[in-house]
């Protein structure tokens, strides 16, 4: 006699599949649900002003405000978003866009900033507080590279990157020649002169780099590029004796006593300068004994 096995298995397999296909269904339910309060909780961040909905301008408004001035700078930025989205052209809308600049910055959101101080500027460019939006631009990029540790800890910021500074410098800039009576000008020349002091502080940083690593051409270029470009700085007699240091390895004794003689005129009390001529004089002998 042959037992066929076929039967049985089928029914197992039957039992099993559809056993599977009840958990299956169960899952892709849970799946579905799941879905679907994600799509809905999107929605409620996607759309700024569905928390709010209900409230009038003002309710938003003042909320936004009481938020600001409690600190509160998060809940300050909801309600300011919630009130673009439902009343973009209320009667608080320009002074909110302006509100939501100080939260963004206060809440140390670089992109959030500018983007707001920008379209700020976008939509109102003859408003009597325009001058703040750009203050504000050149605020934000000038703290930029500053992290959490250089608020509690010295930070040398001539050696970190200064193409946020040099942003900042440029916001500073205009805001001094399109608004030099604003109250926030004088503020801003002085952070000018403090980012251009960073900057060839940074670029002498560079040279010296350069001469460590006996690239006397590039070092000479960039504190070269000190000297015509950041005029005031403090950086100047530290791109001098650099420059004149460069030129006496390259043997260009030329422009060597052309860079010392500028250092004299202008810095005759730098400690450098002894050093520098012996170095010179003794340099340049050697030149003179090999040719004699």
């Amino acid at each position: 006699m042959v037992l066929s096995l076929n039967p049985r298995y089928n029914l197992a397999t039957k039992i099993i599949c559809g056993g599977a296909m009840r958990q299956l269904k169960f899952i892709l339910l849970v799946i579905s649900i799941l879905t679907l309060s994600a799509c809905a909780s999107d929605k409620t961040v996607d759309d700024p002003g569905a928390a709010f909905k209900g409230q009038s301008e003002q309710q938003i408004y003042y909320g936004g405000e009481s938020a600001l001035i409690a600190g509160n700078y998060a809940k300050a930025i909801k309600h300011f978003e919630a009130l673009d989205t439902l009343y973009p052209f209320g009667e608080h809308s320009q002074q909110a866009q302006l509100d939501i600049i100080y939260a963004y910055y206060k809440s140390d959101d670089v992109p959030s900033t500018l983007a707001a101080a920008d379209r700020y500027i976008h939509l109102y460019p003859m408003s009597p507080y325009v001058d703040y939006a750009y203050y504000m631009r050149g605020l934000s990029e000038f703290y930029e590279e500053r992290g959490f540790l250089s608020t509690y800890f010295p930070t040398d910021f001539s050696q970190r990157d200064a193409s946020s500074l040099k942003k900042a410098f440029l916001d500073f800039s205009e805001l001094v020649y399109h608004y030099p009576n604003s109250v926030y000008t004088p503020d801003a020349r002085l952070r000018m002169i403090y980012i251009r002091n960073i900057v060839a502080s940074h670029e002498l940083e560079v040279a010296h780099f350069y001469f460590v690593r006996e690239s006397y051409v590039a070092a000479a270029n960039r504190a070269n590029g000190i000297i015509r470009h950041y005029q005031q700085s403090t950086s100047i007699p530290g791109a001098l004796i650099l420059m004149t240091e460069s030129y006496i390895n390259l043997q260009d004794y030329a422009d060597a006593k052309q860079s010392l003689a500028v250092l004299k005129l202008n810095f005759s009390n730098n400690p450098s300068i002894p050093s520098l001529e012996q170095s010179l004089a003794k340099a340049s002998s050697n030149v003179h004994k090999v040719y004699r």
